[in-house]
């Protein structure tokens, strides 16, 4: 199983004023254990502006957006080096990665992100993820790392989200104002209604509140991942979570990741077009397969890379939709060439595939007897 763990300030904390060495090592235990388990693991953590501050003994009461830059400056490398030090007990490589809104907005920065995080867990390694507050001064503004995990589940298409704060769940009114309050177990849809209990902002500390983990499970959830919210500081949490225990509030996932994909796929305008020989479209229509340098002949238009482009038969007929991974300038010396030819003839390459099949969506039915890979008009989906 594929997870992404996301840690808000208070879980890191315990509620104090620092950060907790004792929590924050029971955690990266848990995580080592799930590692252990076969499970691929990101971590996407909050806490460096609070690193900083501890670091340099500053006030939180100053909070204008250079402070906390210079404070997330100083506090990355605290947290990190806490995070190598912790995970290195259990043999386990860390990696950092510091993402801000344009690595998702931009195709080709969404794309160099989820190859560099997809390596390293290839790799076994668990990549820590934080937004890159030095430079993101809108996201700094918004307080977005709850959106931010959803945003990294989505990239790398997991299985399941876990945010980790410092309440049991979503419950039906604030539980710290009205005792009256329980705990809602599991959310079949978001609603307004959910979106109302939510409330508001988080505290001094931890800029998100259970609003943003409401947005990022509304996020992830359509992007085809499970998320579940729940209490940092119960025994063995995420073990007990990915072991299926009813802890906290768990949404369900509404699309599977293949429909999401499709969705966002087919939903962009194409910015060209690769005209692929016989073989290429049996081999994507009939086999399912990835589309490789070897099969393109042609090339229409100046595309970039990462962006959606028509795969069409030598007779015009478009058989799929897809996000390339060469632009147009590229892919005009590569095509007709094997992929191992890549590396030397452009001097680098992106990976042996044009357009990977999980980033290719076809738009003909199944192949027919009579014409097993003639696309004769668009699917429904």
């Amino acid at each position: 199983m594929r997870i992404v763990v996301k840690l808000g300030t208070r879980t890191l904390t315990a509620g104090g004023d620092h950060l907790n060495r004792p929590r924050m090592l029971e955690l990266v235990r848990q995580l080592a254990a799930l590692h252990e388990q076969g499970h691929e693991i990101l971590l996407v953590s909050s806490g460096a502006i609070f690193a900083g501050r501890e670091r340099t003994g500053l006030s939180p009461r100053q909070k204008d957006i250079a402070f906390k830059q210079t404070m997330a400056a100083i506090g990355q490398v605290v947290l990190m080096g806490l995070y190598e030090q912790f995970f290195s007990y259990y043999g386990i490589t860390v990696a950092q990665a510091l993402l801000t809104r344009h690595d998702f907005a931009d195709r080709e920065c969404y794309l160099n992100a989820r190859h560099t995080l997809l390596s390293l867990l290839r790799l076994r390694a668990i990549p820590i993820i934080n937004e890159n507050d030095v430079v993101a001064v809108e996201e700094i503004k918004i307080g977005d790392n709850d959106n931010l995990s959803a945003l990294v589940a989505n990239l790398v298409d997991a299985d399941l989200l876990i945010i980790l704060t410092d309440q049991a769940g979503l419950f039906t009114a604030d539980p710290r104002r009205d005792a009256t309050a329980r705990l809602i177990p599991e959310v079949p849809v978001i609603t307004d209604e959910i979106r109302r209990l939510a409330g508001g902002r988080g505290s001094v500390d931890s800029v998100g509140g259970m609003v943003t983990k409401i947005e990022a499970a509304e996020l992830a959830t359509r992007s085809g991942s499970e998320v579940i919210i729940a209490a940092g500081w119960e025994p063995n949490v995420l073990l007990r979570l990915v072991a299926g225990e009813a802890i906290g509030t768990r949404f369900r996932a509404i699309v599977s990741h293949i429909e999401s994909r499709k969705r966002w796929i087919l939903a962009e305008s194409p910015a060209g077009d690769i005209f692929i020989d016989h073989g290429a479209v049996q081999a994507v229509v009939e086999g399912g397969k990835s589309l490789l340098p070897v099969g393109v002949v042609r090339i229409v238009g100046d595309f970039r890379r990462g962006q959606t482009v028509r795969l069409l038969d030598t007779a015009g007929r478009e058989i799929a939709r897809g996000v390339t991974n060469y632009d147009a300038a590229a892919l005009r010396v590569i095509q007709g060439h094997k992929s191992t030819e890549i590396p030397t003839i452009l001097g680098y390459d992106y990976g042996p595939t044009v357009v990977h099949r999980d980033n290719l969506v076809l738009v003909c039915p199944e192949p027919s007897a009579t014409s097993p890979t003639r696309c004769y008009q668009e699917s429904a989906l």
